[in-house]
């Protein structure tokens, strides 16, 4: 299977990836990995990533297409992939589409995690991590520490990232509604958004998601 993955921040994306792209032996294409990897490598595609990060600013989408691009031409996602992070906007779903086309192949569904945005802010917005090590990440709500501010497993400070306070949350998610909502309508009309609620355990949603992409695929066969 071909799938993209798409929904708000916090809406448990990354986890859910690495759940079904094993459930469907499919490898996780995410941009995060396509730019560590790139720029790790030295690749010409990570020079140009990197400097335009190091100047602060947006990397093109022609550079994240042509990484997109390159990962997906390898031998282990020749049979199907799962895509996380990309396409991020309408240009991006457009070169997609056509670089697809050009393999003779399409995607088979476009899932959509949906989360309420208050849910959105209460996950994000509620992880706490411990200073001493970044590994170590508890939530106010749903994973607390034994003692508050204090992390369970060395003791060290806990505090709340600048990038997980409400407000930046709440920029996130307009940035997610302008740019990246609109490929939901896009891959809407070509009848193969599925979409489910993101809500409850993690197990829950990957039987969720996997029922729904089932039926999505039986559908178009």
């Amino acid at each position: 299977m071909r799938i993209v993955l798409v929904g708000p921040p916090g809406a448990g994306k990354g986890t859910q990836a690495a759940f079904l792209a094993k459930n469907l032996s499919i490898p996780h294409i995410s941009t995060g990995d396509l730019f560590r990897a790139n720029i790790s490598q030295g690749t010409e595609l990570g020079k140009q990533a990197k400097a335009y990060m190091d100047a602060g600013n947006l990397v093109p989408d022609e550079v994240t297409i042509g990484m997109a691009k390159d990962r997906m031409s390898q031998p282990d996602a020749v049979g199907g992939f799962l895509l996380d992070g990309f396409p991020r906007n309408v240009g991006q779903a457009e070169a997609l589409d056509e670089m697809l086309k050009g393999e003779g192949v399409q995607l088979d569904a476009v899932l959509d995690l949906e989360v309420p945005e208050d849910e959105v802010v209460k996950r994000i917005a509620g992880r706490r991590v411990c200073r001493n090590n970044s590994a170590h990440v508890f939530h106010v709500t749903y994973s607390p520490a034994k003692a508050e501010g204090v992390c369970d497993e060395c003791g060290g400070e806990l505090y709340q990232r600048d990038d997980d306070s409400e407000e930046t949350v709440r920029k996130r998610l307009e940035v997610y509604h302008t740019q990246t909502e609109p490929i939901i309508d896009y891959y809407r009309s070509q009848g193969l958004v599925v979409t489910i609620s993101a809500l409850g355990k993690v197990t829950d949603v990957t039987a969720r998601a996997m029922e729904a992409l089932q039926v999505d695929k039986a559908a178009q066969a």
